[in-house]
């Protein structure tokens, strides 16, 4: 394993605990993930009218970003530990805007599909990258907690920004500003990385299975391209069945490889680790039910309600806005609370969000539903920081890359999904019925994290 000595950044040297500036490149690169996720939900019925796409294209063109996210940060993970965190991360931040170029002057559907996927690429390089080069900044537990909480709040302001700002582009200057943005936040990111974070250690003996990582790509395309297709086809839909059972089959060959593989995708010490796994599928929950909250509640505004997209993004803008205080409070009190303590009041917050929309339904005002979002809000980004630090905590230091891509994996893996099952729901059941039932859905899963809280997390503070 080699390291560069003296460089900024590294855990050894003297005040690295608050090496503000490296915090906020790594961030930077965060916040041009979260930013596109939600900047694009805004965008895509302007995207569908001007593409002439039906609802499930827009799905792809929104969760074809998500699968190649999902499906490929495992390999990101396994590659930074590999290669260096910090050269990963660089790469994935160029890989990330270049993808953004492309999806600037995309000339119909399909070649956006295309550029959205690399962009998930890029994502799925840099993302867990970020946290690893976190963890390397900062060694303290205390100051970890801290950064992972700035790391989360930063990804707040990224998610406020992006309704209220996709939907000024998309009314203005149009859906294509949306990607526009992210070329000189890269660029600006890329610059910063290389010039205050230090080279990473590297681990060459670390040995990437192609089988295991090719299960868990398919498994997240197959899964998720068989929930898109339910609104298109039904349930009984041939693609909808032929997605399952590829994606049957990819898992069985992913536990096949895990259990009897000599170098597992999943490294043995991170699977027999009852915080990590436990704090992985909290992750997945979580973010179904936020990011296909966001979903189907623009959908919402704009089919429903006929808001345009600005007007749009400005009534999810106090459910967003309230995402980046409820990062850096959580961040805060890790110093003094147990993480699991602050998990439950984050999760049963909101799941309270999300069963108060399914109960009051279309017969509620937008004071009612600004209630139900910001609750929504507020406790899936308080409960992120705690997720965060039970998983990293949870992990030998030689796995930071890998354990921060298995709780990524998980958490994009949930917001596709989410958005999958949102969309369809709402070709299915129509407006509002299909919004109304998600929302007990996703109440459902907060409330099924929280209970997962209690057996995995630890009670009391390490």
């Amino acid at each position: 394993m080699t390291a560069s000595r003296g460089s900024v950044g590294d855990p050894a040297e003297p005040g690295a605990a608050v090496a503000l500036a490296p915090l906020l490149a790594v961030c930077s690169g965060y916040f041009m993930v979260i930013l596109d996720v939600t900047i694009v939900n805004v965008a895509a019925p302007a995207i569908g009218r001007e593409l002439t796409t039906s609802l499930t294209d827009l799905q792809w063109i929104v969760d074809g970003y998500s699968v190649a996210f999902a499906g490929l940060l495992l390999l990101g993970g396994a590659l930074g530990d590999r290669w260096g965190h910090r050269r990963v991360f660089c790469l994935g931040v160029s890989v990330f805007t270049g993808a953004s170029l492309g999806c600037v002057v995309a000339g119909d559907a399909l070649t956006l599909t295309v550029f959205r996927l690399v962009e998930g690429c890029g994502a799925a390089l840099l993302v867990p990258a970020s946290l690893a080069l976190l963890q390397q900044v900062h060694p303290t537990p205390e100051a970890r907690a801290r950064a992972f909480g700035l790391w989360g709040a930063i990804a707040g302001v990224a998610a406020t920004a992006g309704p209220l700002v996709g939907g000024v582009l998309t009314s203005t200057v149009g859906w294509r500003w949306v990607f526009v943005i992210n070329l000189p936040v890269g660029l600006l990111c890329l610059g910063a990385t290389l010039a205050t974070v230090g080279p990473s250690p590297r681990d060459p003996r670390r040995v990437i299975d192609p089988l295991g990582q090719a299960a868990v790509v398919v498994t997240v395309a197959a899964l998720i391209a068989a929930l898109n297709e339910v609104g298109r086809q039904g349930i009984r839909g041939p693609a909808v069945i032929a997605g399952v059972v590829v994606a049957a089959v990819a898992a069985g060959v992913f536990v096949l490889r895990e259990r009897y593989g000599a170098h597992p995708p999943l490294p043995r010490p991170l699977v027999g680790s009852r915080p990590l796994v436990g704090g992985t599928a909290i992750g997945l929950l979580f973010n179904f039910g936020f990011y296909g909250m966001i979903f189907a509640a623009s959908v919402y505004f704009q089919q429903h309600e006929g808001f345009s997209a600005a007007l749009a993004g400005l009534a999810l803008l106090p459910a967003m806005a309230v995402t980046m205080v409820a990062s850096a409070l959580s961040g805060r009190l890790a110093d003094r609370f147990p993480h699991q303590r602050l998990m439950l009041v984050g999760l049963l917050t909101a799941c309270f969000g999300l069963t108060l929309w399914a109960v009051v339904g279309d017969a509620a005002s937008y004071a009612v539903l600004v209630i139900a979002m910001v609750a929504c809000g507020f406790g899936t980004s308080f409960t992120l920081t705690g997720a965060t630090s039970t998983v990293m905590g949870a992990a030998p230091a030689d796995y930071a890359g890998t354990a921060s891509a298995t709780l990524n994996t998980a958490r994009q893996t949930g917001s596709a999904a989410g958005v999958a099952i949102a969309g369809s729901l709402v070709a299915v059941a129509g407006l509002p019925a299909g919004v109304t039932t998600f929302m007990a859905l996703g109440a459902a899963g907060y409330l099924l994290a929280a209970v997962l809280t209690v057996v995995s997390v630890p009670a009391r503070r390490r």
